[in-house]
């Protein structure tokens, strides 16, 4: 790993709600290094978004701390660009002003807003879009959208919590790629949230595997592919062993989640 960026230590978030005290995260530790692409997996319900939220500064932990480039997580900041299944663009913006919203917000000029946008909005692919209004975009290029608005921020670090979640099979293959080339080209650091192990073997350099809830670390994997992952990675041996480790894991998870309902 190379010189850490993030470090989370016991983090640990028990909700008290209508069915009573609810546990969702248990004591997890974990590292991101800078420029790193980290991937976390496992089943569901077992607390990944409640963990993705706290290290975006949106929940706060009962226990645990959460530091950041050295600096303790007390909430969210422009450090931390966030990107969710849901594109949450301006319909009555276009590309263009979707992308330079933030860097607005934050007072930067209009010539060198606009001239950020415009690199970013090539970096993923949507030069000649620029006048575009969400409404008239595919599910894809929404997200390209997102991604551009979130990285024309220059965050610290890039959080993504299921952004493929809603793309057909092909169009999440083609962003899968698209995202491996803005990570490599912009060195960005990313943690993403997935349920799907293809696309977290694909991606990460390491993958965090969680249990059931309460959601603990069960194991971290590296992932020894090529640094620019495509669809071809898919059928490698190193792929395929590291994909097979993790169904084990998960499959383990499953069958005594099972056993715990049985006996309720």
């Amino acid at each position: 790993m190379s010189e850490e960026i993030l470090r989370v230590e016991g983090l640990t978030k028990i909700f008290d709600d209508a069915s009573g005290v609810v546990t969702a995260i248990d004591h997890v530790n974990l590292s991101v290094g800078k420029s790193e692409f980290v991937m976390i997996v496992g089943p569901s319900g077992c607390g990944k978004t409640t963990l993705i939220n706290m290290i975006g500064g949106l929940t706060e932990p009962t226990e645990g701390r959460i530091i950041l480039g050295g600096r303790e997580v007390k909430g969210p900041g422009v450090d931390r660009g966030m990107v969710f299944q849901g594109y949450s663009l301006f319909p009555w913006l276009n590309v263009q002003k979707n992308v330079e919203f933030g860097l607005k917000m934050r007072g930067v000029s209009r010539e060198e807003r606009a001239k950020t946008a415009r690199e970013y909005i090539d970096i993923v692919g949507l030069s000649g879009f620029e006048n575009a209004l969400p409404g008239t975009l595919s599910g894809g290029m929404k997200q390209r959208v997102a991604i551009a608005r979130t990285l024309a921020n220059s965050p610290e670090m890039l959080l993504m919590d299921e952004p493929f979640g809603a793309l057909d099979a092909q169009t999440r293959v083609v962003m899968q790629e698209l995202l491996s080339r803005i990570s490599r080209e912009t060195k960005t650091t990313i943690l993403f949230i997935t349920h799907d192990i293809d696309e977290a073997v694909l991606l990460g350099q390491r993958v965090y595997v969680m249990s059931r809830r309460p959601g603990r670390v069960k194991d971290v994997l590296d992932v020894d592919l090529p640094e620019l992952r495509s669809h071809e990675c898919l059928l490698m041996p190193e792929f395929l062993k590291v994909k097979r480790r993790i169904m084990d894991m998960l499959w383990e998870e499953s069958q005594a989640a099972a056993v715990e309902v049985e006996e309720e």
